[in-house]
C-alpha cells in the first residue's frame, strides 16, 4: 500500500510525460531503467562534423553530439526534429532511418544505461552556429569539427568512428 501511494503522489507531480519530466523524478527513473534517446551527427559536404559542448554532473565536459531523451508517446524522428530547433536553431536535412543504435551502460548510478539511437544530418558547410553570446567552453557552443576532438565525451566514444 505505501508504494501505491507514494506512486499517486509522484503522478501528482508530473504534469505532462509527453513534455517532460520534473528532473527529480527522471533522475529517479533513470536510476532503475535504461533510458532511450536520439543522437544526430550533422555533417557538412567537406565531411567536417558540428559538435556542442557539454559540461555537466554525469557525463562531465567536452565535445558530443546532439541529443535527446525520447518523451513518452513520442516519435523518435520527432524527437530528433525538436532537438534540431532546440539545439541548431537551423534546417538540417535529417535521413529518418537511423544509422546505429547503440546500448551504452557505464559505471555511473544515476544515467548509468542508455538505448541511443544515432540519425544523421546534413547542413551546408556554409553554416555559421549563432552561438548567441557564448564562449567555447559554455554549455551548448556549437562548433564544425574537421575531425573527431580528443576531448569527446566518454558516453559518445561509440561514435568516434562517424565524426
Amino acid at each position: 500500500m505505501e508504494i501505491k501511494r507514494a506512486i499517486k503522489f509522484l503522478e501528482s507531480k508530473i504534469k505532462n510525460p509527453s513534455i517532460i519530466l520534473p528532473e527529480e523524478i527522471f533522475l529517479f527513473i533513470s536510476r532503475n531503467i535504461p533510458i532511450t534517446n536520439v543522437d544526430l551527427l550533422i555533417k557538412d559536404e567537406g565531411k567536417r562534423t558540428l559538435l556542442a559542448w557539454r559540461d555537466d554532473m554525469i557525463h562531465g565536459k567536452g565535445w558530443h553530439i546532439p541529443g535527446s531523451v525520447i518523451r513518452f508517446k513520442e516519435k523518435m524522428i520527432g524527437r530528433v526534429q525538436k532537438l534540431v530547433k532546440t539545439e541548431i536553431g537551423a534546417n538540417v536535412k535529417i535521413d529518418p532511418i537511423p544509422i546505429a543504435i547503440n546500448e551504452l551502460i557505464h559505471n555511473y548510478k544515476t544515467r548509468g544505461h542508455a538505448i541511443s539511437i544515432l540519425y544523421k544530418g546534413f547542413l551546408p558547410g556554409k553554416f555559421i552556429p549563432k552561438n548567441k553570446g557564448l564562449i567555447e567552453r559554455d554549455v551548448g557552443y556549437l562548433k564544425w569539427h574537421d575531425h573527431c576532438p580528443k576531448n569527446l565525451l566518454k558516453t559518445h566514444e561509440v561514435y568516434r568512428k562517424y565524426i
